[in-house]
C-alpha cells in the first residue's frame, strides 16, 4: 500500500497543477512538489496513472491486516476515484448535483420540497417579533447580535482559546500545535482554515458581511478546536508521522476527506458547546465582550435553532442552480425566501456555490453523517469524545460512517 499511497500524492499534487482549488493542503518533501510542479503532465496522462494505483491497490491482500490498515485501504481506493471524478469534470465532464457530490464525497443530500421549509417558516413566524415577512423580521431581530468590527478580534479569540480548553480534556495534541488568526475580504466563504504543517495553520475570517455573535464559537470550533485544526493536526502526527502513510501529508479538497473535515468540524461545535453551555458561557463572557445585551441570549439561540432546520436549504439551492433548473437570480430568491439570507448573504452563498459546487453537502450532510456515528457510542460524553477522537485521527469514509 505504500507504493500506491507514493503515487497517489503525485496524482494529487499532478491534479493541482491544472486546478488551483484542488490542493487545500500539502506538507510533504518540497522537492516531491517542485518536480511534479515542473513536469506538468496532461490531465490523460494523471487519470491513466490513478486507473493503475487503483488496480495495484486492488491486488494487495487484505489478509492480516488490522482495522485501520483496512480503513486505509478503503480511503485510497475512495479518494482515488475522486480523483478521476474530478478529471473527468476538468476534462468537462456534466455530472448532475447528486452523481457529482456521490462521486467526489461519497454521500448524496436528501432533497425537500418548498412546503418542507414553508412549514419550518411557519413556526419562525410566530417566533420571531415585529412586522413584515419572516425574512426582514429576523434580518432586523439579528442587527442586535452582530459584532462591532473594533470588537472582533478580542471575541474571535476569546472565542478560540476556550474551545482550546475546552477540548483539552479529551484530545490529545502536540504541544507545539498553534494557529495565526487573520481578517480578510472578498471571500466566497466565512471562514477558511489553511493548514501548513508542522501542526501550524492560518485562519482566516471573512469580514465582508456583518458577523453575528453566534459565529465566533461556530468558527472557533469549526476552524479550530476540536475542527479543521485540531483534523489536520491529528492527521498529521498520527498517520503521516507516527505511522509513516505519505497519503496524509496532501490533502485534496474535493475528495470524501472534506466530507469528514466539515461534519466532525460542525458536529463538534455542539460536541464542545452542548445548548446550555454555550448559552451560560457566551452570555457571561462572549455577549459583554462584543457589547450585546446578555439578557436576550436565550430568546437569540431559541430562534436561531429553529432557522437551522432550514440548513438543507442551501443544499436545494445548489441543486437546482448546478442542475440548470433555476438560474443565478433564482438561486439567490430560493436562498433569500427558503434559508432566510439578506440579499447580500444570498449571492455571496452563490458565489461560494458556483466556485464548490457540491461541495455545499459536505457542511450539513456530514454534519448528520458524523452526529449519527459518535451518538451510537451512547449518551456518556466520555465515550463520544472518545469515538469523535478515534475519527479525526483515522482513515475513516463518509461510507464508513452508516
Amino acid at each position: 500500500m505504500n507504493q500506491v499511497a507514493e503515487s497517489y500524492v503525485r496524482l494529487v499534487l499532478a491534479v493541482g497543477v491544472h486546478d488551483d482549488g484542488y490542493v487545500d493542503a500539502y506538507y510533504g518533501p518540497e522537492e516531491l512538489r517542485r518536480q511534479v510542479e515542473s513536469n506538468a503532465e496532461p490531465l490523460e496522462t494523471i487519470g491513466a496513472g490513478a486507473t493503475q494505483a487503483r488496480a495495484q491497490l486492488e491486488s494487495v491482500s487484505l489478509d492480516g491486516l488490522d482495522e485501520l490498515e483496512r480503513l486505509r485501504h478503503e480511503f485510497l481506493d475512495r479518494q482515488l476515484g475522486a480523483l478521476v471524478a474530478r478529471i473527468d469534470m476538468l476534462h468537462g465532464k456534466k455530472l448532475r448535483f447528486d452523481e457529482e457530490s456521490r462521486a467526489l464525497y461519497n454521500a448524496v443530500a436528501p432533497a425537500h420540497s418548498a412546503a418542507h421549509y414553508e412549514t419550518i417558516l411557519a413556526q419562525l413566524d410566530e417566533q420571531l417579533p415585529g412586522e413584515g415577512s419572516v425574512s426582514e423580521r429576523r434580518e432586523t431581530f439579528r442587527e442586535e447580535f452582530v459584532i462591532p468590527k473594533a470588537k472582533l478580534d478580542s471575541v474571535f479569540r476569546a472565542a478560540i482559546e476556550e474551545c482550546r480548553k475546552r477540548i483539552r480534556p479529551w484530545v490529545e495534541l502536540p504541544d507545539d500545535e498553534d494557529f495565526r488568526l487573520e481578517y480578510v475580504t472578498d471571500k466566497a466563504w466565512s471562514g477558511y482554515n489553511w493548514f501548513q504543517g508542522g501542526h501550524q495553520s492560518l485562519i482566516q475570517i471573512n469580514t465582508d458581511l456583518p458577523i453575528h455573535i453566534d459565529r465566533a464559537i461556530d468558527l472557533a470550533c469549526h476552524e479550530g478546536y476540536p475542527g479543521h485544526h485540531a483534523y489536520n493536526v491529528l492527521l498529521e502526527w498520527r498517520l503521516y508521522e507516527e505511522r509513516g502513510w505519505s497519503e496524509y501529508c496532501v490533502y485534496p479538497l474535493f475528495s470524501p476527506m472534506s466530507l469528514i473535515a466539515e461534519g466532525s468540524a460542525n458536529y463538534g461545535i455542539e460536541l464542545t458547546f452542548p445548548d446550555e453551555e454555550r448559552i451560560k458561557y457566551e452570555s457571561e463572557h462572549l455577549f459583554p465582550l462584543a457589547g450585546i445585551d446578555p439578557n436576550r441570549a436565550e430568546l437569540y439561540y431559541e430562534i436561531e435553532k429553529l432557522a437551522e432546520k432550514l440548513n438543507f436549504a442551501g443544499n436545494e439551492a445548489a441543486r437546482r442552480y448546478l442542475d440548470g433548473e433555476i438560474g443565478e437570480e433564482g438561486a439567490v430568491e430560493w436562498l433569500q425566501n427558503y434559508a432566510l439570507m439578506s440579499e447580500k448573504r444570498a449571492r455571496q452563498r452563490v458565489r461560494f456555490i458556483e466556485k464548490y459546487r457540491s461541495y455545499v453537502i459536505n457542511y450539513n450532510v456530514g454534519k448528520e453523517l458524523v452526529r449519527e456515528y459518535i451518538e451510537a457510542a451512547g449518551e456518556a460524553p466520555e465515550a463520544r469524545w472518545r469515538r469523535f477522537t478515534a475519527l479525526l485521527s483515522s482513515p475513516r469514509l463518509p461510507s464508513g460512517l452508516k
